[in-house]
C-alpha cells in the first residue's frame, strides 16, 4: 500500500519535499493510516508534520478520548498535534443546517485557521477510493448535473496551499490491512455502522455489489472523477470566454442578460455551462438546493420555443424574462421601492431614477429636437412638470393619432422588457397629462402653445435604462 500511495503522490504531484504538511485525523483507521505514512516518508522527504484533531463535541466522552488518542499517538511518532473543540449543535441551531454541513463547516474553519498559523503548503486528509466511489454514486441518485459527478477532488487549493488526498488510490480494506500490519489500533466511530445514514447504507449495500463486479472499482471511479475534471476544467474555461463575448452584466444592479440570437451560436453544452456559470454570479456562489435540472429545462424552453416576452421565476426572487430576442436575469424588487414622483424644478438639472439627469429651462427659442429634448410651451401646459412612473390606466396621445393609446400597449409595441416598465420614467403636467414617455414617445399637452417661451426639458443617459 505505501507504494502504492507514493506513486499516486507523484502520479498527481500532490506533496513536494521539504513542505509543511497538515495532516487531518480522527483517530479512525483512514487518517492514522495516512499519518503514519507520512510519518515513514518525513526524514527522506524532510516535511515538517503537524497532526490536526477535532473534537465536535456529538459522542460525548468517546469522542473527548478520540483526541486523547491522537495526543498519544503523536507523542509516540513524534508529531505535533493541535485539537480544538467545535459546537456543532450551537452552529446547526444559528444556521439551520443539517449536523453533516455544520460539522464540515466549524472542521474547515479549524483547518484554514491551522494553514494560516503554520503557513503550511498542504493539508492532507484521509478521503480513500471507497469514499470517491459512494460519493459519485450518492450523486447519480440525487442530482442530474454534470458537475455532481466530479467527485473527491484529488488535489484543491485551500487557504495558504492545498488540500490533497493520497489515499484515494487505495481501498478501506488496503487501510485496515495496513493498520493491522504495523500495529495501529485506531478508535472506531459507531455512526459509522448505522445504515439509516445514507452513505453507510451505500457502503454497505451498493459498493459491495459493484466490486463483486469489479474489483478495481475504486480505480475505474477515480479515474471516471480524473476525466470528468479535466474535461469540466477546459469547458468551464470556454464557457468563460463566451460570457465575455454575449453577456452584459451590471453589477450595481445584479443584472445580466443576452440576445438569443448570439447566445445560440454556441453548441448546447456551453450555453447549458453558460447558464450555470450566470447563475453562479447571480447568487453570489450559493445557489439555492430548489434549483434544479427542472429550472434548467424551462431556461431552454424559454430560449427556444417561447415567443415574445415571458418569465420565469426562480428561488429567492431571481427573474429570467424573455422580451423579444433579448434574455435577462435580474432580482425583483417590491413594486413600492420603484414608485417615483419628483418635481421638476426650472431651471434645473436633477438626478431622476437610474443614474440619468433631466435638465429643464426656459427659451425664447424652440430648436429642432432630437430623441432626448422635449419642448412645450409654458402656456400650454398645467404647471408644475413631474416626472413618475406608469400608472394603471396611463394613455398618451400624440400628433397624427386618433384617440389616446394605453402606455402599457406603448410598452409592448417598443419591445420594453416587463422589468423595465414599472420603473420608466414618464412626464406629466400638474394635471396628469402625459407629455412624455421618456425615450420612447412625446406626447401632446391639453392645449398646444405655439408662440413661446419655451420649456425645453433634455435627458442625459448615464447607464442604458432607457435602451428598452
Amino acid at each position: 500500500m505505501k507504494q502504492e500511495m507514493i506513486h499516486f503522490i507523484k502520479e498527481h504531484d500532490l506533496i513536494q519535499k521539504d513542505s509543511t504538511v497538515l495532516v487531518g485525523v480522527s483517530g479512525g483507521p483512514d487518517s492514522m493510516a495516512l499519518l503514519h505514512l507520512l510519518v515513514s516518508l518525513r526524514e527522506k522527504w524532510k516535511l515538517h508534520l503537524v497532526a490536526l484533531t477535532v473534537d465536535h463535541q456529538l459522542r460525548g466522552e468517546q469522542s473527548a478520548e478520540d483526541v486523547k488518542y491522537v495526543h498519544n499517538m503523536g507523542r509516540k511518532w513524534r508529531v505535533e498535534v493541535v485539537s480544538t473543540n467545535i459546537n456543532v449543535k450551537q452552529y446547526q441551531e444559528q444556521h439551520n443546517v443539517s449536523k453533516q454541513v455544520a460539522s464540515r463547516k466549524l472542521r474547515y474553519n479549524f483547518y484554514k485557521e491551522q494553514m494560516n498559523k503554520y503557513k503550511a503548503d498542504y493539508l492532507a486528509l484521509g478521503h480513500h477510493g471507497d469514499d470517491q466511489v459512494e460519493t459519485m454514486l450518492m450523486s447519480f441518485t440525487r442530482s442530474a448535473s454534470p458537475d455532481a459527478f466530479l467527485g473527491i477532488p484529488v488535489k484543491r487549493s485551500f487557504a495558504t496551499g492545498h488540500i490533497v488526498r493520497p489515499l484515494l488510490a487505495v481501498t478501506k480494506r488496503d487501510i485496515e490491512g495496513y493498520c493491522k500490519k504495523v500495529g495501529i489500533e485506531p478508535r472506531l466511530d459507531p455512526s459509522n455502522i448505522n445504515e439509516k445514514d445514507r452513505r453507510v447504507f451505500f457502503r454497505k449495500n451498493i459498493v459491495p455489489l459493484l466490486r463483486s463486479i469489479n474489483p478495481n472499482i475504486h480505480r475505474t471511479t477515480q479515474q471516471l472523477s480524473k476525466t470528468l475534471y479535466e474535461d469540466y476544467l477546459f469547458i468551464q474555461r470556454e464557457a468563460k470566454e463566451m460570457l465575455k463575448k454575449v453577456f452584459s452584466f451590471d453589477e450595481k444592479e445584479k443584472r445580466a442578460s443576452f440576445r438569443i440570437r448570439e447566445y445560440k451560436v454556441y453548441a448546447k453544452s456551453l450555453q447549458r455551462r453558460a447558464f450555470h456559470l450566470v447563475l453562479n454570479y447571480l447568487y453570489s456562489n450559493n445557489i439555492p438546493k430548489d434549483v434544479s435540472y427542472i429550472h434548467e429545462e424551462d431556461f431552454f424552453s424559454l430560449i427556444d420555443q417561447t415567443k415574445g416576452t415571458k418569465i420565469l421565476h426562480f428561488p429567492n426572487n431571481l427573474y429570467i424574462e424573455r422580451s423579444y430576442e433579448v434574455v435577462s436575469f435580474y432580482f425583483k424588487q417590491e413594486k413600492e421601492d420603484n414608485k417615483l414622483l419628483q418635481t421638476i424644478t426650472i431651471p434645473s438639472e436633477q438626478v431622476i431614477l437610474h443614474d440619468f439627469t433631466i435638465t429643464a429651462e426656459v427659451t425664447s427659442k424652440r430648436e429642432e429636437e432630437d430623441d432626448h429634448t422635449y419642448y412645450c410651451a409654458i402656456d400650454g401646459i398645467k404647471e408644475p412638470l413631474m416626472i413618475r412612473t406608469r400608472q394603471a390606466g396611463d394613455r398618451i396621445r400624440w400628433k397624427g393619432l386618433k384617440g389616446r393609446k394605453k402606455v402599457s400597449q406603448l410598452f409592448i409595441d417598443e419591445k420594453v422588457p416587463k422589468s423595465k416598465r414599472d420603473e420608466w420614467p414618464i412626464l406629466v403636467d400638474g394635471e396628469g397629462t402625459i407629455l412624455w414617455v421618456i425615450g420612447l414617445k412625446k406626447g401632446l399637452p391639453k392645449k398646444e402653445g405655439k408662440k413661446g417661451p419655451w420649456i425645453k426639458l433634455q435627458v442625459k443617459k448615464q447607464g442604458d435604462f432607457l435602451n428598452a
